[in-house]
């Protein structure tokens, strides 16, 4: 994920045609370095973790930051599994020439491979971001990884990854701290904090990407949604009010009142048979946060839904014109049908309050939903692969600078790294058969 983003309240005015109607800057309210850290996985995952896939939370010590952060990627030597017929020589150890990089955080390396061991395959990230960026380094074009040096791989590969060690207070304004009065009545305020950076392994699962989705949540209201992957899948348009339904019930019950901030962003997953919603991931409600379907001034621009506790009709306790939908069947009402239930009398009364105390179950206005048609450009991607912004390491570049005898050196030895995972894959499967 890139990351990141702010809070931002409601603009009324509706986007125009001309072009003065488009501010200069986007509206979103000062990014607080407390809102950048309540959005870090391992701040809000402790509060959220039935609801998550399973994953290990590790603390990393200053020697494996200044690892990440170092030049070059150099690898702790990983045990071989010698065959008869192996030459392994082929497969000389990545950190030979640079020493045991692992022996300044022995401890966490052993975490990882005890972690890998009880789950498997696993993906790694970091506070805020995933090295989705840096898949092209893997024999396997994923992040999924099988051995520690995998996931080093990965991580001292990555620009998301840069970004949250280099830069994850970009554009953040510190937090007014309430103080005692001093002589002058000054008020003090907090400086760049400390990041408490974690290594999170998440157990391996292979997710169906038409079945995730990011949602915007400004004011603890849900505005709208949209589906992560920039593919078209048909198979959504007939199950976008059920889908809608399961998050909205979801964002009431499990987020709304308990996530600290009011504005926010957060990723969903809700596989087959569609019943249970599995919150991945949580995102600053800012512009470096990726708005994907939507647009950030059009985001920001939106009203708030429209509930019974908000734009109330004196008579019926609806606005004309929008729908509802039940967060028990999904099944929908339009403002005409409400309208037909709410009689006059103490008929109507009896029955505005039935509807208001069932578990909510009649729920406000929901979001838009937005899918990727068929003839939506965004539905062919062809010409600019995901990240393709991002898929040159520091190190390419460096070896490039170096001249022809640094990119050969460097391409040798990646191309070590490579043959190294392939042939510890190959392992693995003949350990399974």
């Amino acid at each position: 994920m890139p990351l990141m983003d702010s809070d931002a309240q409601p603009v009324d005015t509706p986007i125009g045609d001309s072009s003065t109607d488009i501010p200069d800057r986007l509206p979103f309210p000062p990014i607080t370095y407390s809102h950048i850290l309540h959005c870090s996985y391992h701040d809000w995952h402790p509060r959220y973790r039935a609801i998550t896939p399973k994953s290990r939370v590790i603390p990393l010590p200053p020697q494996f930051v200044s690892y990440l952060r170092a030049d070059g990627i150099v690898l702790p030597p990983e045990p071989t599994h010698p065959r008869e017929d192996d030459d392994l020589d082929t497969f000389s150890d990545a950190g030979s020439e640079g020493g045991d990089p692992s022996t300044e955080w022995a401890d966490l390396h052993a975490q990882v491979k005890e972690t890998i061991s009880e789950f498997g395959k696993v993906t790694p990230k970091l506070n805020w971001s995933a090295p989705k960026d840096a898949t092209f380094m893997a024999a396997t074009n994923d992040t999924k990884c099988a051995t520690p040096n995998d996931i080093y791989l990965l991580l001292k590969s990555s620009d998301f990854i840069t970004h949250d060690l280099e830069h994850p207070f970009d554009d953040c304004e510190p937090d007014t701290v309430a103080s005692n009065e001093n002589e002058q009545g000054d008020s003090a305020t907090s400086s760049i904090p400390e990041v408490p950076y974690h290594l999170i392994l998440r157990k391996y699962v292979n997710f169906n990407p038409s079945l995730e989705f990011r949602c915007f949540v400004r004011n603890r209201k849900l505005l709208c949604m949209c589906q992560r992957d920039l593919n078209h899948f048909e198979f959504l348009f007939d199950m976008r009010d059920m889908f809608r339904s399961r998050i909205q019930a979801f964002f009431d019950e499990k987020l709304r009142d308990s996530f600290p901030d009011p504005n926010f962003v957060f990723d969903v997953y809700i596989p087959a048979p569609h019943q249970r919603v599995w919150l991945i991931d949580i995102n600053p409600w800012a512009q470096r946060t990726d708005s994907l379907l939507f647009s950030w001034l059009e985001i920001l621009r939106m009203k708030d839904p429209i509930g019974f506790e908000d734009e109330e009709d004196v008579n019926t306790g609806v606005e004309e014109g929008f729908v509802r939908i039940s967060l028990r069947d999904g099944s929908i009402m339009s403002s005409d049908e409400i309208n037909g239930v709410l009689n006059d009398g103490e008929e109507e009364k009896d029955k505005k309050q039935e509807i208001s105390e069932e578990d909510d179950d009649l729920a406000p206005f929901l979001p838009e939903v937005r899918l990727i048609k068929k003839n939506d450009p965004e539905a062919y991607q062809f010409s600019t692969p995901q990240y393709s912004a991002h898929k040159v390491p520091r190190d390419v570049v460096d070896a490039s600078l170096a001249g022809t005898g640094g990119m050969s050196e460097f391409m040798g030895k990646w191309q070590e790294i490579l043959a190294r995972q392939m042939y510890n894959q190959q392992g693995d499967s003949s350990d399974s058969e």
